[in-house]
């Protein structure tokens, strides 16, 4: 049977099921339920499937089995551990900054685990990022070193930019990370940059421009986005939506109601994770547009709705948010849904997620102990890096 054929028996059988359904649900009344649950998600992204197995197979002559995601067991670990050090890290740094230990304004990544990792485990040290204000989860997930990076959090001489950077200015080059940016939609117009320098060179490095949802109503996003698509560049521009520009509710600076529709308006494809805490649905998602990408297809746009579980920053108390809003969110933690999904599907034991949980949490005050006991820069740190030779 071809690719072909089988999609096509596919829906026909989905066709067959999806009418039988809705019969049932006809003389149930529950019309609009079957309608939104079924039809509009679970058939729909079924069809998308095929069709993307068909696209694969007609079009590039790939086998089956090289178009299904597959992660090892060992990824799937690495994966956990560096969502469970994304955690441990914010959480120990919103207690340490308190205590004046980290020099200047912090945002943090707790709730949105899954969405930083999930689009950067797929990616070389080659592979370049620009994060954004809350960048921890970002650099985390492209391998900074932790020492350093609480180094840097306490503006130590031994930090990744030797103190002179804070949490919004993150950067380990060697790994890809080109650095966290304070200004909001910073990020674009660099990425776009790189990305030309990528294209230049010949290589079939990408490179990820990450953002959140407001950051999206600048005019660097769509001046960024509309030079990426003239110029055919390997960029991704990656949005995390957590629905709020520190205080204001999306609903209130944005009309449509899904942000990678504007990708559409540059001619260039736009995708979406609703669950964005779903690592494995970010991770699937953003290794079919990576592919995309570095084959040398121009650029493209992914949104992931997620949420931060504190204020914008140290100094938001996030009153403008409800308590029953906050604890939906919290309901559904990445970490928590994550581990549920590697013990249900005995991919890890409770055992070995706990022995991860236990070393995080050990590297995690190595590095603060680190920090703490590292210098104060010199006062000539302030004209290094400065100027090239």
């Amino acid at each position: 049977m071809t690719d072909k054929t089988l999609f096509k028996f596919v829906r026909k059988v989905l066709n067959e099921t999806v009418c039988h359904l809705f019969k049932i649900c006809e003389k149930t009344h529950e019309i609009k339920v079957f309608h939104e649950n079924f039809c509009k998600k679970k058939t729909v992204q079924i069809l998308a499937i095929c069709e993307i197995l068909v696209y694969h197979n007609t079009e590039r002559e790939k086998p089956l089995e090289e178009i299904m995601v597959s992660i090892s067991k060992e990824q799937h670990l690495d994966m956990f551990l560096k969502m469970q050090l994304i955690r441990d890290v914010d959480m120990k740094l919103n207690k340490l900054v308190r205590r004046g230990f980290v020099q200047g304004m912090t945002h943090f990544s707790v709730g949105e685990e899954a969405a930083a990792v999930g689009p950067i485990v797929g990616l070389t040290d080659q592979d370049i990022i620009f994060s954004h204000h809350r960048g921890h989860g970002h650099v985390i997930a492209k391998g900074i070193d932790i020492n350093g990076m609480m180094a840097e959090l306490a503006g130590k001489a031994t930090g990744t930019s030797k103190g002179r950077g804070g949490s919004m200015h993150l950067a380990n080059v060697e790994k890809g990370n080109f650095g966290s940016n304070g200004i909001v939609g910073g990020g674009y117009a660099l990425a776009v940059g790189a990305a030309l320098t990528q294209q230049y060179l010949g290589t079939d490095n990408i490179v990820i421009a990450f953002s959140g949802d407001s950051a999206t109503n600048e005019g660097s996003f769509h001046e960024s986005m509309n030079l990426a698509a003239v110029w055919n560049l390997p960029v991704i521009f990656f949005i995390t939506n957590n629905r709020y520009g520190i205080s204001t509710d999306i609903s209130y600076s944005t009309k449509i109601p899904h942000l990678y529709q504007r990708a559409a308006a540059y001619g260039i494809p736009g995708h979406y994770v609703e669950d964005g805490n779903d690592v494995i649905a970010v991770y699937e998602k953003m290794q079919e547009v990576i592919e995309y990408v570095r084959a040398g297809n121009g650029p493209a746009m992914v949104e992931v709705e997620s949420y931060r579980w504190f204020g914008h920053s140290t100094a938001d108390a996030g009153a403008y948010r409800t308590k029953e809003e906050v604890a939906a969110w919290k309901a559904k933690d990445p970490l928590k849904k994550y581990r549920t999904y590697l013990t249900e599907n005995k991919i890890a034991t409770d055992e070995e997620l706990d022995a991860i949980e236990t070393q995080v949490a050990e590297q995690v005050e190595a590095a603060v102990k680190f920090a703490q006991e590292s210098p104060d820069p010199d006062i000539s740190i302030a004209y290094e890096d400065v100027f090239v030779d």
